[in-house]
């Protein structure tokens, strides 16, 4: 998900491909001061939004209570219909029809407020919002009206589920959120194995896709992106009738996949040689665990604590959440995450919070240059133009198409 996992992969993608008026917009020269309220200090014009929820989220997720001015920066970024986008440099400008909202993003924002607390009117209008953009097939896909795919139906299941709605009740034309992401799983046997797929193809082909069956488990389950270790399960990969079922399939194949390549999933650019993926990764431990399936998933874990540390100060904020998220998963303690105090690295991307928790005093307001996920984004953005992707959109373009 994602986080997971970053809407502004396919934000970005999408923008590139519809050619919108607002993409034609200039990115903010390196040399300009970006609001000191928000986290990673590389331009967040595609994922301002998300990185802000994920770290205010894993932040509370451990106790820490972030700057109130963080908070208030999230908050005013809310659109008057309810909506997030990605990025809203002048919040005091009303939201217009250039304005890029996605499902993603106010997804992200909700669960990160309701964790937090106190902001139950944002929060409702946003849910609302959600509901009025929701497909005829149950789903919903990045952006308003695009074609449901299996990240941004999760994401949403997640934010619905966090504001006390019921998910297989919030339904469009007799279809549920469930319904729709029952219709891009894979069946068992063959190279799918009870995964999901992102989207159809244009051919209407399912492809497994490790990316979004992390995200796919963890909606079937009804859940956020934060979770505790669920119950065991030794289901089989059968026929998925049930949306238990199909999570139960899908952390299956995430299992298989995670040893395969040595506790952790590969990614490739066309014509380049795999590279570890440690974001998905940490995806797929949080799905995991969700599912009950804990020991692939403290294997993972310990493999992240080992190799993730330059990924992370590489990525930025959304990064060091992602590793939060998957300790806290797993019951590790993300301060001392193979040695390193996650929270503090959080912390040090941002102002510093109004309670540090235990071990994390002396956080400063200065921010470290421990980059962002901007870069990121555009290499995943290459990865889906080069593979040729027809995704529409995420966030979670929320992640880039990676066939495992």
């Amino acid at each position: 998900m994602n986080v997971r996992r970053s809407a502004a992969v396919l934000a970005a993608v999408a923008v590139i491909g519809a050619a919108t008026p607002a993409a034609a917009d200039p990115s903010p020269s390196p040399s300009q001061a970006f609001p000191s309220a928000l986290y990673g200090d590389k331009d967040p014009k595609f994922d301002g939004v998300w990185r802000q929820s994920l770290a205010l989220l894993a932040q509370d997720t451990v106790g820490v209570k972030p700057a109130a001015k963080s908070v208030q920066w999230l908050v005013r970024q809310q659109c008057a219909d309810g909506s997030f986008a990605s990025y809203r440099p002048d919040p005091t400008t009303a939201c217009d029809a250039k304005t890029m909202l996605d499902t993603n993003s106010t997804s992200a924002a909700v669960q990160a407020l309701t964790a937090l607390g106190g902001h139950d009117d944002v929060t409702r209008k946003a849910i609302g919002w959600l509901k009025a953009v929701q497909n005829k097939d149950g789903g919903w896909g990045y952006s308003p009206g695009g074609a449901s795919d299996t990240n941004s139906t999760s994401i949403v299941i997640g934010a619905l589920a966090a504001a006390g709605e019921k998910p297989d009740r919030v339904e469009k034309d007799g279809k549920s959120p469930y319904d729709a992401l029952l219709k891009l799983a894979l069946p068992c046997g063959g190279d799918g194995d009870g995964a999901f797929a992102f989207q159809p193809d244009k051919k209407g082909e399912l492809a497994a896709n490790a990316d979004a069956t992390a995200a796919g488990v963890l909606g079937a389950l009804g859940t956020g992106m934060v979770v505790e270790p669920g119950k065991k399960s030794d289901a089989t990969c059968e026929k998925a009738a049930t949306p238990r079922q199909a999570a139960a399939n899908g952390a299956g194949y995430l299992t298989a996949a995670l040893a395969k390549d040595g506790d952790h999933l590969m990614s490739a650019l066309a014509g380049a040689e795999p590279q570890p993926d440690f974001g998905n990764t940490a995806d797929a431990v949080v799905a995991l665990a969700a599912q009950g399936d804990t020991a692939q998933a403290e294997k993972s874990v310990r493999w992240l604590e080992k190799n993730s540390a330059s990924w992370a100060a590489q990525s930025g904020p959304a990064a060091y959440a992602q590793l939060i998220l998957a300790a806290h998963a797993t019951g590790t303690n993300p301060r001392d995450f193979g040695g390193a105090d996650l929270v503090k690295q959080l912390g040090a991307t941002g102002p510093a919070p109004q309670t540090a928790g235990k071990t994390t005093s002396g956080a400063s307001d200065e921010k470290e240059d421990s980059g962002s996920d901007f870069f990121g984004v555009w290499w995943y953005v290459g990865v889906c133009l080069v593979a040729g992707i027809g995704i529409g959109f995420l966030f979670t373009g929320r992640k880039k198409q990676q066939q495992l």
